[in-house]
């Protein structure tokens, strides 16, 4: 399955509106089986390279997905991560900030959570959402900012954050964004299953719907961020999410490029190491 056409790496004219969420490229129904075994294939080939990523630790990933509430966030990390070793990956679920947190600078969270060398790390939400929620409703208004640092806040956000994710590139942490492009018919038919499945109304907020009001505002500051924040070191991927199969299964493509173009290897150890190792199989066979 490509992934390219979905990929955003200059969003200077991107408009979110050309992308159709329930776009299956030339899949139909008939071909999810197919594409769920493709999936199950790739989680496979992604828990080998994860091994090595471990091993050689030199570089890791950080998973970045954002979306519109019931999009599907918490159900494409389960599925696409199903085969990963916990011991080399670590999910961070990113809410409102706490009054500690906001007596700091807005990446400090995010920078505490950064996933260290040889692992993979997993933003549920992220910094992202200090020009999404925060822009839609204007929250820098109430929080204590220096008023010099009022003017063009969007935009100097916008520089932060692709500041931040250019170092984190150059120190071998590589950037995986994706956006899971739901539409509002959609979102609709989820959060009504929430409410009428009782082993989903603990996934039910009555904050989804007040949000929902906003759909227009959103659309526009998530179509704003990927403009603005779309770099050819940590582009966008923008997935069609209406159909729960094929997201999943672009997302677990996506990783398993991402791990690929790493290549991590097994180390090779040194020479001195190599030449003792029949001396200590000799020591523990003659145990």
């Amino acid at each position: 399955m490509k992934t390219d056409s979905f990929c955003i790496k200059n969003g200077k004219d991107f408009r979110l509106s050309q992308v159709k969420c329930n776009d299956t490229l030339h899949y139909s129904e008939s071909d999810q089986p197919a594409v769920e075994e493709e999936m199950r294939e790739n989680i496979l080939e992604i828990a080998e390279l994860q091994d090595k990523l471990y091993a050689q630790n030199t570089h890791a990933i950080l998973l970045i997905i954002q979306a519109m509430d019931a999009a599907g966030k918490d159900g494409t990390i389960k599925h696409v991560t199903s085969g990963l070793n916990p011991q080399g990956c670590h999910v961070t679920c990113f809410k409102a900030p706490s009054y500690i947190e906001l007596d700091h600078d807005y990446l400090w969270r995010i920078s505490m959570e950064v996933p260290q060398r040889g692992t993979i790390g997993i933003f549920n939400r992220s910094h992202y959402e200090e020009v999404l929620v925060a822009k839609v409703h204007d929250l820098p208004a109430i929080q204590p900012l220096p008023k010099d640092c009022m003017k063009d806040i969007w935009n100097k956000r916008y520089r932060q954050i692709n500041d931040f994710e250019r170092y984190l590139f150059e120190n071998g942490i590589i950037p995986v964004k994706i956006f899971l492009h739901v539409s509002k018919k959609e979102q609709k038919k989820r959060i009504l299953d929430r409410i009428n499945d009782p082993a989903k109304n603990w996934k039910f907020s009555a904050a989804d719907l007040e949000e929902r009001k906003l759909w227009p505002e959103y659309q526009q500051a998530f179509e704003d961020m990927i403009r603005n924040t779309s770099t050819e070191h940590a582009p966008w991927y923008v997935i069609p999410a209406d159909n729960k199969w094929f997201a999943r299964a672009l997302v677990s493509n996506i990783l398993l490029s991402t791990l690929r173009n790493i290549s991590p290897e097994y180390p090779d150890l040194p020479d001195v190491q190599k030449n003792r190792l029949s001396e200590y199989r000799r020591i523990l066979e003659n145990d």
